[in-house]
Parts: structure tokens; C-alpha cells; sequence
């Protein structure tokens, strides 16, 4: 059930942001799958999964390709990395784990972005990365709860 999830949540990410229009209105499912494999995959694997996805998104921009791997590809080791630093089961560690892996997400994306596709610092990185990595990391625990993903009774 696990890897059943983990397959379905960038599925589930493309269809709302490209099949239904949703764009900045969905949530990012995207970084939500990868940050829960990253928690049990080794660091190079999390590093091919999020390049291999950031690849993947960014065949949809049109600014700055690229920026997407790169961004997905560092959240993915700092997500396996960070198996030695925190050990957590709770919802409260997860909504946090999930907050600011989606967050550092926005945060290099758009330091990757080049200046004619890029919005001002402070309300990229101080209002739309932080509500968006709350909304992603509320819909995402959720979804990792209700499927028992995150408490292993899905089995892996």
C-alpha cells in the first residue's frame, strides 16, 4: 500500500495542476511524495526520485526548466538526510517535515529562476512559500493518515 500511494500522489499532483487547471490552487503533491520516500529510501535513490520528478514538472515550465529538478533533487537528499537527524512518528512532526520540505522547495525554486519569471523576494518566500507548504503539508497529512502511510499500518 505504501508504494501504492507513494505512485499515486504525483499522479494525483499532475491531474489537479495540469487535467483539472487547478495550478496554485492544488496542492503540491509532488514534494509530498517524494519527502515520505525519502524517509525510507537511501539518499542516492530520494536524489534520482525527485531529479526524475522535477524533470517531469518541468516539462510543463516554460521559463525555467530545470529549476524544478534541481530543487526537487536537494529536497530529496535533505529528506533522506534527515532520517539521521529526527526520529518522528507524530502528526505533528509530519505537518512540520512536510511544511518545510515544501517550502525549501519554493524557496530554490525560485532562486533558480531566472529574473524575468520570478516574483519579489519577501512575498515569494515570506507569504506564497509558507501558505502553500501549509496547505501541501495539511493535505498531505491528511491523505498519509487516512491511507496509514505515515503510521506503517499500510505496510512497506
Amino acid at each position: 500500500m505504501f508504494w501504492v500511494v507513494v505512485i499515486l500522489l504525483p499522479v494525483l499532483h499532475f491531474s489537479l495542476h495540469v487535467g483539472l487547471g487547478a495550478g496554485q490552487w492544488a496542492p503540491d503533491l509532488l514534494a509530498v511524495g517524494l519527502l515520505v520516500v525519502a524517509r525510507t529510501v537511501r539518499t542516492g535513490t530520494a536524489a534520482g526520485v525527485g531529479f526524475v520528478l522535477g524533470l517531469m514538472e518541468d516539462a510543463l515550465s516554460i521559463l525555467s526548466f530545470g529549476a524544478n529538478a534541481m530543487a526537487l533533487t536537494v529536497v530529496g537528499i535533505l529528506g533522506a538526510r534527515s532520517r539521521e537527524l529526527f526520529v518522528g512518528e507524530s502528526v505533528a512532526f509530519l505537518a512540520s517535515y512536510l511544511a518545510l520540505g515544501i517550502w525549501l522547495r519554493r524557496g530554490i525554486h525560485w532562486l533558480l529562476t531566472g529574473i524575468g519569471g520570478r516574483d519579489e523576494a519577501l512575498q515569494v518566500l515570506f507569504v506564497q512559500a509558507p501558505l502553500a507548504a501549509a496547505y501541501a503539508a495539511m493535505v498531505g497529512s491528511v491523505l498519509l493518515i487516512v491511507t496509514g502511510v505515515w503510521t506503517g499500518e499500510a505496510g512497506r
